[in-house]
């Protein structure tokens, strides 16, 4: 018997693993639990969880920093429980998190923190929108569907690419290449340089890769309002810019050449100024005893005034319930 000593004196553990392989078919994890391979090495399994018993076979969720801890198991050390590993942290919006510790900033989401990773995970099934498939009365079975089965899966689809992560419109097609991205990111600053991101394949490989450039919505001074003159009769000024042309400062390094940079105003009420047309310019910055390099930023060249305002660093800022 397995739990029996041997011999020897050592404890035998009980083998989980049998080959050939036999799989069961895929199961569906529920959201935020990993599809992975056994530690047998055959079958796709649910990862199991924090506090859930592990063995060989059944693995803990990795991308979770959980490993199985059989220390509650001398001497067999067979059967254990999934435990985080000890690492950092998460910090959003000024909040700490602990390792392994579940949260939820926004009615949205519900998130995790792992290893100073953040995940999210939607709180609520969205309730699909009114089909063209309507339920007829009068039927053999009531409420009966008048579409086939063909139809259902033609309007799931077309229900999945509207909401597509990545897309750019009008979308362009530059050689055989279909180019795709997400929006930029709101500027990681309010004042000064910042950087903002996004995902594209805009490259020579069509790759789909993270693109930054830095990003310089207001200069960081004292008094915004006393130094911007509003319009008699309105309550914003949308942009404005500085009496004279100056270098900018990265880093320690400062820019080769002079910029007139057009920046997003200020407003009496509690709107808030955004870039709402801009372009894209590259900028040399020389670092003193270290050479150049260079960066892609953005150039703003008209500004709104709106209610909705970002917070910059709140990955939930601009989330809008459709």
């Amino acid at each position: 018997p397995g739990d029996k000593p041997s011999e020897t004196g050592e404890v035998q553990r009980k083998e989980v693993c049998r080959w050939p392989c036999r799989c069961p078919p895929v199961p569906a994890c529920t959201p935020g639990v990993s599809l992975v391979k056994d530690g047998c090495g055959c079958c796709k399994v649910c990862a199991k969880q924090a506090g859930e018993p592990c063995n060989e076979a059944d693995v803990c969720d990795p991308h979770k920093g959980l490993y199985c801890d059989y220390s509650e198991d001398e001497p067999r050390y067979e059967t254990g429980v999934c435990a985080y590993l000890v690492a950092v942290g998460c910090e959003l919006n000024g909040v700490y998190y602990a390792n392994g510790q579940t949260f939820q900033p926004n009615p949205l989401y519900k998130c995790l923190c792992v290893s100073g990773t953040i995940g999210c995970t939607p709180a609520f099934t969205p309730r699909l929108a009114g089909s063209p498939c309507a339920r007829v009365t009068g039927r053999k079975k009531p409420q009966q569907s008048i579409c086939g089965l063909g139809q259902h899966k033609q309007l799931q689809s077309t229900n999945y690419r509207l909401m597509s992560a990545y897309r750019s419109l009008p979308l362009v097609l530059k050689k055989k290449c279909l180019i795709q991205a997400t929006p930029w990111t709101p500027c990681s600053r309010t004042c000064g340089i910042g950087i903002s991101s996004r995902v594209t394949n805009d490259n020579r490989k069509c790759e789909m890769k993270t693109e930054k450039r830095l990003c310089f919505i207001q200069p960081c001074l004292t008094n915004m309002l006393k130094k911007i003159k509003i319009p008699m009769g309105k309550t914003c000024q949308p942009t404005f810019q500085l009496p004279t042309a100056e270098k900018l400062v990265f880093s320690g390094c400062s820019t080769t050449q002079r910029y007139k940079l057009t920046f997003c105003g200020v407003c009496l009420d509690k709107r808030c100024c955004i870039p709402n047309k801009s372009k894209m310019i590259t900028v040399q910055f020389e670092c003193p005893n270290e050479g150049f390099f260079r960066w892609k930023m953005m150039w703003i060249t008209s500004c709104v005034c709106q209610r909705i305002c970002s917070a910059p660093g709140d990955i939930f800022s601009e989330l809008k319930l459709l």
